[in-house]
Formats: C-alpha cells, sequence, structure tokens
C-alpha cells in the first residue's frame, strides 16, 4: 500500500484554555484525578508513558541552574532525555510524594477519553497527546524557541520538529501579526 509522504497530519492538542480548565477540575473519583493529574504532569514534561511509569527520585536532579531537571534514558531509543521541573509538574510531583501512581497505558486512554467527556473537550485525548500539548501550548505558544522543544522532545534533528510543529508555528506567527496590525491601526 502506498503511503503519501507528504501528508501532515494534524497535531491534535489542548488550546490554553482547554488545558486550564482540565487543570482546574476535581474528580470526586480517585482514578480520575490520577489520570488528570498524570496527564498534566505529562503535558508540562513530554514524557512518554513508559518514562512516565518508570520515574522514580533517582531520575530528578538539581541542574547547573539549581532547578530541578528530570534524567533517564529514553527507552523507545536509548537516547538520553533531559527535562525541566515545570512548576505545574513538582506541584503533581509533590502531590505524589514524588512517586506517581502506576496505570498501564491502556487504562490510562480508556480514563482520558472518560475525562474530556466529562469536560466537553472535543478531542481524542491519549497520553501521547500529552506530549504535543507540551511542545505546542506549554512551549511554542508560550515563545520557546523551536531550537529548544525540539531539544526537550529528544528529536533528532530539527527538521523532525519543523516537520510536525510548522502549521503550529504559523498560527503563531499569524496571532502576533493580527496583534500588530491592530497596534498600527489607527
Amino acid at each position: 500500500m502506498y503511503k503519501n509522504k507528504n501528508h501532515k497530519t494534524a497535531i491534535i492538542y489542548l488550546t490554553d484554555e482547554e488545558l486550564k480548565k482540565l487543570e482546574k477540575y476535581n474528580f470526586s473519583q480517585k482514578r480520575l484525578q490520577q489520570v488528570k493529574d498524570l496527564f498534566i504532569f505529562c503535558c508540562y514534561t513530554g514524557l512518554v508513558c513508559a518514562e512516565m511509569s518508570s520515574l522514580t527520585t533517582k531520575n530528578i536532579e538539581i541542574g547547573f541552574d539549581s532547578n530541578e531537571w528530570i534524567h533517564m534514558i529514553r527507552k523507545k531509543n536509548n537516547r538520553k532525555i533531559t527535562v525541566p521541573v515545570l512548576p505545574k509538574a513538582k506541584e503533581i510531583l509533590e502531590k505524589y510524594n514524588k512517586e506517581l501512581p502506576s496505570i498501564s497505558n491502556q487504562k490510562f486512554n480508556s480514563y482520558l477519553k472518560e475525562i474530556s467527556a466529562l469536560l466537553v473537550i472535543d478531542k481524542k485525548l491519549t497520553h501521547y497527546i500529552a506530549r504535543k500539548i507540551f511542545a505546542t501550548t506549554v512551549l511554542l505558544f508560550k515563545n520557546v524557541p523551536m531550537e529548544i522543544v525540539s531539544e526537550l522532545l529528544e528529536y533528532s534533528n530539527m527538521n523532525v520538529t519543523k516537520y510536525h510543529y510548522g502549521k503550529v508555528v504559523q498560527k503563531k506567527v499569524s496571532a502576533e501579526i493580527h496583534k500588530l496590525n491592530n497596534k498600527l491601526t489607527p
């Protein structure tokens, strides 16, 4: 079967408003609250399920900048991961005493489906989408340069990052130009 290599699939991610809505919501069911917390943690670290599940206190170190960083080896490609522990991720780590609850990827994604239905978020949330949210909503839309995004996601080169997130950057450029036009219009 032929696959068109030039076809780009749309990146699914939560907007800043959707992410804040999810962050603020408290579920009465423990399992949904834990999955929400884990999902938010991954939104602020870019870790995939295998890395999140194997994270221990040994992986969290004080870096050269006196901030906490996650250091581990990615199981998929045996490459080193170095990710800052941003405030929201730190809050979740502290909530669970730096020992995140363990859950299978299948159950995780099943509960995310339930969460998105309850919050009326019309996007198919999966564990891997958290990585996309990290790249887009948390980093690119907060003006973090694409080179840094590429480094934090551990992509092999900038072209991979540009390929995946080029459209997102175009939307950001368009929004900034729109703001500029409003400032320049008398």
